[in-house]
């Protein structure tokens, strides 16, 4: 049976303020997180690196052109450091003064002038002078990108899933999925609905209106339900993307069992990247969660009785190396207890195999050849 973790490795790591219990909720905090936000773009001879005991961040501050210091984030200064040439993981370990040298001479006798992207934001943090006066949080350096990267708000995803989905917990449609098939409540410690300073990722599914197969494992029928991710990051972590397939059940720890048909869509954050995810992304997942489940199961039907063992070598080498193919055909024996006979067992024999891959793009571009070849149903 084939599995997914990429889930539950979102569940296993997320602390409890990154979790949400509805895309209600993680809406009014990525909303909150944009309307406090500035993108602009200066000249990397512009900042200056400052030791500051109070800032959170190695006790660091970084300076602009009109004089003011900001707070630096975890991320923030990693991105610093690579851009001033210099190992984030030891400038960590210096005293503040002596890793603010190593950032400046970096940013100055290291590197050509070139714009750098700032992503700022007004965090609602308090905090103590050290006299007992609590004062009002400040202003941190959430990014710093090229000057072309191409950012996605949160806000805008999660606010067009809140439009298709609603709250994202109500039973009957596309929700936060139970637990062995069963409806459970949300809470934060099974949600599946993320969100941090740094990036969101959501794993929907609709569990109520099933597809139903005939022929879904040794002869005997059963039924899979679909189910989706997405995720973004505002600060250059990840790529953006969304990716669509179907599944039996996802267990306590939500890693999702007997997935089939991954289909997988990533954009990089190049500048034409908002508009390829209103153009690219968007009307697919919105016609993913607006079908019915019947052109589904028709497509399975058709894939499972479209033959290809007369030729299933040449049908497989056509789109993997041999030792991929020898890989396949063993993966799917050992699912299935019997030899590929049908497109539908070429696609959950590919699936199978990848989840075996440890390389992640290599295992993604499987799983997405693996989801092209059901277009080969009315082929």
């Amino acid at each position: 049976m084939t599995t997914i973790t990429t889930a539950s490795a979102q569940w296993a790591s997320r602390p409890t303020d990154e979790r949400f219990v509805s895309l209600y909720e993680l809406g009014a905090k990525v909303r909150h997180q944009r309307d406090r936000s500035t993108s602009r773009v200066i000249s990397s001879r512009q900042l200056q690196f400052q030791p500051d005991e109070k800032s959170p961040v190695k006790g660091l501050q970084v300076v602009g052109p009109q004089g003011n210091a900001v707070d630096l984030t975890h991320w923030s200064f990693g991105q610093a450091a690579q851009l001033a040439g210099a190992p984030a993981g030891y400038l960590r370990k210096l005293p503040a003064p002596i890793a603010a040298d190593a950032l400046n001479y970096g940013m100055k006798f290291d590197r050509d002038v070139e714009d750098i992207g700032l992503l700022l934001t007004r965090n609602d943090n308090l905090a103590s002078d050290g006299s007992g006066t609590v004062i009002p949080g400040g202003v941190e350096l959430r990014a710093a990108t090229g000057p072309r990267y191409g950012r996605i708000w949160n806000a805008d995803i999660v606010d067009a899933l809140i439009n298709r989905f609603g709250d994202g917990v109500t039973p009957g449609g596309f929700k936060v999925p139970g637990e062995f098939g069963k409806d459970v409540p949300v809470t934060r410690e099974n949600t599946t609905i993320y969100g941090s300073d740094r990036d969101i990722f959501v794993f929907l599914a609709d569990e109520t209106n099933r597809v139903e197969m005939s022929d879904r494992r040794d002869g005997k029928g059963g039924s899979l339900a679909r189910g989706f991710f997405v995720w973004n990051s505002e600060v250059g972590s990840q790529s953006i993307g969304a990716a669509f397939f179907l599944f039996d059940y996802v267990c306590m720890n939500r890693i999702i069992w007997g997935a089939q048909g991954y289909n997988e869509i990533r954009l990089r954050h190049t500048a034409s990247a908002p508009d390829r995810w209103l153009e690219e992304v968007t009307p697919v997942l919105m016609s993913y969660s607006n079908a019915s489940a019947a052109p589904i199961e028709q497509q399975i039907k058709a894939a499972q009785a479209k033959r290809v063992d007369d030729d299933l070598d040449a049908f497989l080498k056509n789109r993997f190396s041999g030792t991929q193919v020898t890989a396949i055909k063993a993966a799917h024996e050992r699912e299935e207890n019997r030899p590929i006979e049908s497109l539908w067992d070429a696609v959950t024999g590919v699936t199978a195999f990848a989840k075996t891959v440890a390389f992640q793009d290599e295992r993604v571009a499987i799983e997405r050849q693996a989801g092209k070849m059901l277009d080969l149903v009315a082929a």
